[in-house]
């Protein structure tokens, strides 16, 4: 299979061969292969494809340094907390933000543990740590006692000599330890930058490691990868619930047609098939949550081209939102749930749209480059990333929504494809060819920190990022 005509986020509503539809352009395919599900496709040549690729690489900048304590042990003997192994989750959380350097302890003139949290002598002792240039301070104290497990912790400006957070988590001595580092880590960068990181939260993946398709859930940084599906068939296009309770995803489990199913966790939602009693038959290619998590953008097909509905996640209140003779696919929710960006080929080649969450009020967005797909709307609501070809390969791209200017954020000369963005909308996570293989990176906005975050065997791709643990 030639690179330059792979594509792998394109829903098409019939998984044979499809005909050649007018205007030039060959009709979208879905087409599985032993590295999953792909879609093929020849578009025309844009204007965008004339620039060269750049290759874009690692930022290196680290804008703050912080001096970060060993924890206090206050828990009660026999139990001991791992004051070590806490300190390095934390360290880790740190540097997944791209923002921070933690000093070692060998330039601290200060304590490397933390002596007490019942008092302000941090305050007293500023020249410590300004000496050593460091931002912020971090102080902090773990207790292991019969049923729970408390993190203490403080965030101190060095510059300013004042506390910016004072805060404690609790749960049962039976959770996990580490997910409570990294919401220390993430509290910490919010101290500092405004947004919470994204350490705790999760991405979930299409990953072929295990022989098919299945959908698998990873820590942001790609640690704890896990399956979230073991049924042996196809299983593609997952999204979470906003409350991160539920992944709704594609699978051919059920007749070996494409439906809708639920993986979900915490009880509060059934698993499995979703929309069963659907008023309309049809095959249901990708569904994704709005922010109230209620209601379902889907991509439905039956004896017409795939169309964009919307609809009750119990299966009531269906609404269709397109009705022309053209393709349209790969919904996204504005964070406020008024739009929704989706891709349509009714100007001949896939070209990416925003609607009124009703269906009104369409309007092409994108016009640069002749094929743009797998559109993603920020968090924030100030950009909607996507896909564009580029000189025989896919890159990713940002647009406002307003259509007002359009930037290249990923470039090289392999594709990259499928983006979807961390809850706190300073990061994109997307699948790369670059390896040779589908792997899923990470990138700052800005264009920064690219790291390769899945290592396994296998293609790994179509990520979506999880909202922040609750």
């Amino acid at each position: 299979m030639s690179r330059t005509t792979r594509h792998s986020v394109l829903e098409h509503p019939d998984p044979s061969p499809a005909s050649t539809r007018g205007g030039g352009w060959v009709a979208w395919l879905l087409a599985v292969a032993a590295a999953g599900v792909v879609a093929l496709g020849a578009p025309r040549q844009g204007a965008a494809e004339a620039r060269p690729p750049v290759v874009v690489t690692p930022g290196s900048e680290r804008t703050f340094r912080i001096a970060l304590q060993l924890f206090a042990d206050g828990s009660v003997a026999p139990d001991r907390a791992d004051v070590s192994a806490f300190r390095d989750e934390i360290v880790a959380g740190l540097d997944f933000s791209g923002v921070f350097q933690v000093i070692d302890f060998d330039a601290f003139l200060g304590p490397t543990v933390t002596e007490g949290l019942d008092n302000e002598e941090v305050l007293a002792n500023c020249g410590d740590w300004t000496q050593i240039g460091a931002d912020g301070m971090v102080d902090g104290r773990l207790i292991v006692e019969a049923q729970n497990f408390t993190a203490e912790f403080r965030v101190w400006d060095g510059t300013r000599c004042s506390r910016l957070v004072a805060k404690r988590y609790r749960q049962d001595v039976s959770g996990e330890v580490d997910a409570v580092a990294k919401r220390i880590a993430d509290d910490i960068v919010g101290a500092f930058v405004g947004q919470r990181g994204v350490s705790s939260t999760e991405i979930a993946f299409v990953s072929t490691r295990t022989g098919n398709p299945e959908i698998f859930v990873m820590d942001a940084d790609g640690r704890s990868a896990r399956a979230a599906t073991k049924n042996g068939s196809i299983n593609v296009f997952p999204s979470w619930s906003p409350g991160g309770d539920a992944i709704v995803y594609t699978s051919y489990r059920h007749l070996n047609r494409p439906f809708l199913f639920l993986s979900a966790r915490g009880g509060r939602r059934p698993g499995g098939r979703v929309l069963d009693s659907l008023e309309i038959e049809g095959q249901q290619f990708r569904g994704v949550f709005d922010p109230s998590g209620e209601r379902l953008a889907l991509v439905l097909s039956s004896d017409e081209p795939a169309e964009i509905f919307t609809v009750n996640v119990s299966g009531g209140d269906l609404r269709r939102l397109t009705r022309n003779r053209s393709i349209d696919v790969s919904p996204s929710w504005s964070p406020d749930g008024e739009q929704i960006a989706f891709v349509s080929d009714r100007s001949g080649s896939p070209q990416v749209y925003v609607m009124d969450a009703d269906g009104g009020n369409i309007r092409r967005l994108t016009y640069d480059g002749g094929y743009n797909s797998a559109p993603a709307w920020s968090p924030d609501g100030l950009w909607i990333a996507y896909e564009s070809r580029v000189g025989g390969q896919f890159d990713i791209w940002l647009i406002d929504p307003h259509g007002g200017s359009s930037v290249p954020l990923v470039s090289h000369p392999a594709s990259d494809e499928a983006p979807t963005w961390a809850p706190n909308a300073r990061k994109l996570a997307f699948s790369s060819m670059r390896r040779g293989r589908s792997d899923i990176y990470v990138i700052d906005v800005n264009g920064d920190n690219l790291r390769r975050i899945t290592r396994n065997a296998g293609d790994n791709k179509n990520p979506a990022w999880g909202r922040y643990p609750r």
